[in-house]
């Protein structure tokens, strides 16, 4: 059920991206064909992009995504990688709490604060601090809760994400044998 979740959390992101390149692209050909624009479409691709951004890291911290420092956890023992790993979550939900109670002191003004073109509410874009925050401490909060009952397994201790832009270890083998 949770997969299907981030499968449909996941389509958001798509459909605000797609929503953010129609408006901007339709504005530069409006802008430069017929001189003229579609004015909310700048600050609505705006909201979206916030939008984007925040729901990303939730999806982020779930993929194990964020940046990390896994050359230097994984030569550590069991417990040094339970240990880095039990300090980290607990500085994600430090980060965290701290996310909604800034968003919490800021929701009057934001509330009150109306965007200049559309006329929504500013707390309809800076709320996604709400949502993100919480998430991420649920997410943080399970990990440490699975830590503490010893269900955490040696392949959860470092959330390596191979970034595609560094060659795999077969490719560069491969390399290495015929020079």
């Amino acid at each position: 059920m949770l997969d299907r979740l981030f499968k449909a959390v996941e389509a958001v992101l798509a459909m605000l991206l797609l929503g953010m390149v129609l408006m901007v692209f339709g504005n530069v050909v409006l802008r430069y064909a017929f001189n003229s624009g579609i004015v909310v479409s700048e600050e609505l691709s705006r909201f979206f992009f916030v939008w984007l951004t925040f729901i990303g890291a939730i999806v982020a911290m779930r993929d194990g995504s964020h940046l990390g420092m896994d050359n230097v956890v994984s030569k550590l023992p069991r417990r040094g990688k339970l240990t880095c790993l039990t300090i980290s979550q607990g500085l994600i939900l430090l980060c965290c709490s701290m996310l909604f109670w800034g968003t919490w002191r800021q929701h009057e003004v934001n509330a009150t604060n109306m965007a200049p073109v559309t006329g929504l509410s500013m707390i309809w874009v800076f709320g996604v601090g709400y949502l993100t925050s919480a998430a991420i401490a649920v997410h943080a909060l399970h990990k440490l809760w699975r830590i503490a009952t010893g269900r955490i397994t040696d392949n959860e201790l470092i959330e390596i994400s191979e970034s595609e832009d560094m060659p795999h270890a077969s490719t560069s083998a491969a390399t290495e044998h015929k020079t």
